[in-house]
């Protein structure tokens, strides 16, 4: 278990927050699935780092304030430090600059909303379900 997945996962488990249905993303194949689930529902992708304080309490604050379901949408979670190149071909495939935290919501094969940083907890992901 890489060290993402331990600060991750130890984060979710936590009793005192809630547990999302996340999707981890650690491939470019798996953009390619994104892209054609987004034609039925709506894919949310969340690039995060490792590193990052400012990702951490972005990410502890979505989850806090997250409620939707996995019927409403789909979650993917990207450890940018691990999966560099997944995170230049994000950019790149749905024409975003890179930021980190940043969340981009794909529909209908692309990314109709994206925010980064402090921006990401105001979006309002119900307009895009």
């Amino acid at each position: 278990m890489g060290l993402f997945n331990k600060i991750f996962n130890s984060s979710l488990e936590s009793k005192d927050e809630k547990k999302l249905p996340w999707k981890t993303l650690d491939s470019l194949l798996q953009l390619h699935d994104i892209e054609d689930a987004s034609k039925t529902k709506t894919q949310v992708i969340f690039k995060y780092s490792t590193r990052c304080g400012v990702s951490r309490m972005v990410m502890n604050q979505f989850t806090e304030d997250f409620e939707l379901s996995d019927n409403d949408l789909d979650l993917h979670y990207l450890d940018l430090i691990s999966y560099r190149e997944v995170s230049n071909e994000i950019a790149h495939r749905f024409q975003v600059n890179h930021e980190s935290p940043q969340v981009l919501v794909i529909k209908n094969g692309v990314a109709v909303a994206h925010e980064s940083h402090g921006s990401i907890n105001a979006m309002d992901l119900n307009k895009f379900v």
